[in-house]
């Protein structure tokens, strides 16, 4: 008896492992004829139906953070697309073509501690048969102020008015900006644009339905270390400053610098 287990013993110990499904000790094998062993198909991360086309558009709105430029692109069928690229110098206005990429759903960026409802990621700006990349001409120079003003839509903004003794709406803020001067004031309004990185300040244009184009009292400037995308209605707190030229032809009568910026 005590050698017929010995004999059992010993022809088990030679019995290849790959009989067990461990043929690769670094992957466990599985029997086809047993699909219930079979390894569960990886899960991919979330693609656009459309990923590797290049996307196109003219760019409304571009932020650098964390070594990325998170640039918003209106297509030719007015489609706004985010598309997140290593970091490159954009302008608003511009023409661009980027490569396409990954599309990322409720994307969140730690940096601008923003989530994202769709992101695309790319390698950064196409590139044609002759290697050049597909981008606009920049001009070098500083648009000023007046560049950089809010061209004139058919949009109806109309935000409520923030409450108690600090609260203005913009047209209020620019009529009596005099007695205001270095005062704190509270202001509800929606973000019209928003331009990052300049003259290392965030520089965002309110408007609240106040005020006309045509006396230019509806569009107020604010600085900011925050960045709210454009579409946001926010709670703008900061003091009232006037006359401020900060050379460049940047030239504001009214203007609010180091604003805090709550996205209602």
């Amino acid at each position: 008896m005590k050698r017929l287990l010995m004999a059992v013993a010993l022809s088990l110990s030679i019995v290849p492992v790959t009989a067990f499904g461990f043929g690769n000790m670094g992957q466990p094998q599985w029997n086809s004829a047993n699909p219930s062993t079979a390894p569960a198909a990886p899960q991919s991360a979330p693609q656009s139906p459309a990923q590797g086309a290049d996307i196109s558009g003219r760019v409304v709105q571009t932020i650098n953070s964390g070594g990325y430029s998170y640039v918003l692109l209106k297509k030719a069928d007015g489609e706004k697309v985010w598309v997140a690229a290593p970091e490159l110098k954009v302008n608003v206005g511009e023409q661009l073509t980027f490569e396409g990429g990954m599309e990322m759903i409720n994307f969140q960026s730690s940096t601008l501690k923003r989530t994202f409802e769709k992101v695309v990621f790319s390698n950064g700006i196409a590139k044609g048969k002759d290697g050049k990349a597909k981008e606009a001409k920049k001009d070098q120079r500083s648009p000023g102020s007046m560049g950089a003003a809010v061209a004139v839509t058919d949009e109806k903004i109309k935000v409520k008015k923030a409450t108690g003794k600090n609260a203005y709406s913009i047209a209020e803020v620019f009529k009596k900006k005099d007695k205001l001067k270095n005062k704190q004031v509270v202001i509800n309004a929606k973000v019209v644009k928003v331009s990052s990185g300049i003259m290392n300040k965030n520089w965002i244009h309110l408007q609240d339905g106040t005020g006309s184009h045509m006396t230019a009292d509806n569009d107020l400037v604010v600085t900011s270390d925050d960045i709210p995308i454009v579409g946001d209605l926010v709670t703008v707190k900061g003091k009232i400053e006037t006359n401020k030229d900060f050379g460049g032809g940047y030239k504001y009568n009214v203007i609010i610098e180091k604003a805090k910026i709550t996205i209602n």
